[in-house]
């Protein structure tokens, strides 16, 4: 007879998603875990592997539910460098505001610890960047063809600026920063690459 699983493993893992992106993965034990999800580490362990497991199948659900869909968005936005500035917006607003205040990016926060080193959290991290920057290249497109970019301003050099923006932006904010100063910092950076015929 096939074991029965008594728990919603979804709920469990948007519990483990929450207690790696507040407190980070190093500085959280297994029994941290147990104690949070309310399951035994057998019933864990069974259904999700040990903590490097967990913690990548945290990273896909980060990944799936909060950053491709801000992705999509930009993606499909046709205004141009004003859809860059709401991204940013919404960025600066998520990161310094609300429930998850301070907590930065679970994706940014890897790229500074020590998972960082294991190949399968290596290869989410580069499948992550690679769909921001082309999040950006798709607007900057849109942009260069409305006119909006400055001479000279290429949409792939642009796109990858734009990608290290967003990664400063959530690690400053985790780090205490104040969000009016991070807007003035995103506004200087978009003003440089827009024509001025429509700033």
């Amino acid at each position: 007879m096939p074991d029965i699983k008594h728990f919603d493993p979804d709920a469990v893992l948007e519990t483990v998603v929450r207690l790696f992106w507040r407190q980070g993965v190093a500085t959280t034990g297994i029994q941290e875990v147990v104690t949070a999800t309310g399951l035994n580490r057998s019933s864990l362990y069974a259904t999700f592997g040990g903590k490097q497991e967990l913690y990548c199948a945290a990273l896909r659900r980060y990944i799936d539910q909060r950053a491709r869909p801000a992705f999509r968005s930009l993606a499909q936005d046709q205004r141009g460098l004003r859809a860059v500035a709401e991204f940013f917006d919404g960025l600066i607003e998520a990161r310094c505001a609300g429930e998850h205040a301070r907590w930065g990016c679970l994706v940014v926060n890897a790229h500074v610890g020590a998972e960082n080193g294991y190949p399968e959290v290596r290869a989410l991290l580069d499948q992550h960047h690679r769909e921001l920057r082309d999040a950006m290249h798709t607007a900057l497109v849109t942009a260069e063809a409305q006119g909006q970019l400055a001479p000279g301003t290429g949409p792939a050099e642009a796109a990858e600026l734009l990608a290290l923006l967003a990664y400063g932006v959530n690690l400053r904010s985790r780090a205490g920063a104040d969000a009016g100063a991070l807007h003035v910092s995103v506004a200087a950076a978009l003003q440089s690459l827009g024509s001025r015929t429509v700033m």
